[in-house]
């Protein structure tokens, strides 16, 4: 438990941080696996304009430093990938 006034304000800082990050991680998951449904689906317009929307949020997870930025590079280049290989 914390004892002093910044370790307290510090924890309380984390908790709400954690909160945050889970709800955009979570967010941004879902966009993936709408992705990844679609592609599975072999619906390829709506593979694209799933993808269009969850390239832009891995970007901003990256860049908010919630996924690494080779996490991110690795996601879009496969989900890509998996969009050219239904077309």
């Amino acid at each position: 438990m914390a004892n002093t006034a910044q370790a307290r304000k510090r924890a309380r800082q984390s908790e709400k941080s954690r909160e945050r990050n889970a709800g955009q991680k979570s967010k941004l998951r879902t966009f993936i696996k709408k992705v990844t449904a679609a592609v599975e689906q072999g619906d390829v317009e709506k593979a694209r304009a799933a993808f269009k929307v969850a390239e832009p949020l891995i970007d901003s997870a990256s860049g908010k430093g919630l996924v690494h930025k080779n996490f991110a590079a690795r996601k879009k280049g496969r989900l890509n990938a998996k969009i050219k290989s239904i077309t």
